[in-house]
């Protein structure tokens, strides 16, 4: 069984209330990652929208990444507007910056099978005489680095799912839908995330709420973490950094989002690093991922080949569904 960052039962039922914020808060559950199953953490982000993998990424992983990464980090310039504190460094474009963030985090096994599970999409269809099924596999959204220093403040609670305009519908647990969610995220801790230093705070349940309902932060929780834990959440809830009230203390954390196939990617791949770069890189699967790939029927093709056909100079056509 799961542990639990806060005490309360997680409701068999939840009622489809006036105001969403009047529900019972379910519990965010923790996952030891030797142990935790897809169906596991598949089942909990249905009730809870969110929960910890203690030991996810290893420590090698995370020093690779910060030799890979940190010139980027001290590079960045201050933010001028809103969303972030300006406080945050960030990085982005990290699969032409890091082929052990890539690896680790975007090709993270447990992660990339909760969001093909979560996101991958199937239609069926006629073409002439035949029933045709296919499938639209998920792809990368975004990657970032978030380095966030002392004296930063709270990040406003949002969704993310916004960027795809996609408008929730109140709901009782028993009645979410796999397939409803634009997108899966996944934070891992590179150091130590703690409340005082601007853990995650994030409204557990709040993917079940109606698009209108704005957030509570007396209902959010805070994602604490170890380095190398993951937190994995649907794009649907209500999250955002908390202030790093300490003096002294860098929040860094290692950000990747899927989303699906069909959708446009958040972060643009394509100029954010080099497909000369990438290629070079990484095999056809991880490519695919990145969104060198086709979502069936034909989306996304280039001068009708599939992508990876057509930059590699393949003649042969052949059908992409």
């Amino acid at each position: 069984m799961p542990g639990q960052i806060t005490p309360e039962a997680i409701p068999t039922k939840q009622p489809v209330l006036a105001d969403d914020r009047s529900r019972p808060v379910p519990t965010v559950p923790i996952f030891d990652s030797a142990t935790a199953t897809v169906d596991e953490v598949i089942d909990r982000l249905i009730r809870a929208g969110g929960c910890v993998v203690r030991g996810a990424v290893a420590p090698e992983v995370l020093a690779q990444i910060e030799q890979d990464t940190r010139r980027y980090i001290l590079a960045d310039g201050e933010w001028a507007g809103d969303f972030f504190p300006k406080e945050t460094r960030r990085v982005c474009g990290l699969a032409g910056k890091s082929k052990a963030f890539t690896e680790g985090i975007v090709g993270h096994d447990l992660f990339k099978q909760v969001g093909d599970r979560m996101l991958a999409s199937k239609i069926s269809c006629w073409i002439g005489d035949k029933w045709e099924e296919h499938l639209s596999p998920a792809q990368v959204n975004n990657t970032i680095i978030f380095s966030i220093g002392p004296g930063a403040r709270a990040q406003a609670l949002h969704r993310d799912d916004m960027i795809h305009h996609n408008m929730p519908r109140s709901k009782r647990v028993e009645d979410y839908e796999i397939g409803q969610d634009t997108g899966v995220g996944f934070f891992v801790a590179a150091k130590k995330s703690t409340r005082a230093n601007g853990a995650t705070r994030f409204i557990p349940g709040s993917h079940l709420w109606a698009h209108a309902t704005p957030p509570d932060e007396s209902l959010a929780v805070h994602a604490e973490l170890e380095p190398g834990d993951g937190f994995i959440f649907l794009s649907s809830c209500y999250h955002g950094g908390s202030a790093n009230t300490t003096t002294d203390e860098e929040r860094l954390l290692y950000s990747f989002f899927m989303t699906k196939g069909y959708l446009r990617q958040e972060e643009n791949q394509y100029l954010a690093s080099s497909y000369d770069t990438v290629a070079n890189m990484y095999d056809d699967d991880m490519l695919q991922r990145l969104g060198y790939s086709v979502s069936a029927p034909f989306l996304g093709w280039v001068d009708l080949k599939h992508p990876l056909d057509a930059i590699r100079g393949e003649s042969k056509l052949r059908d992409l569904y």
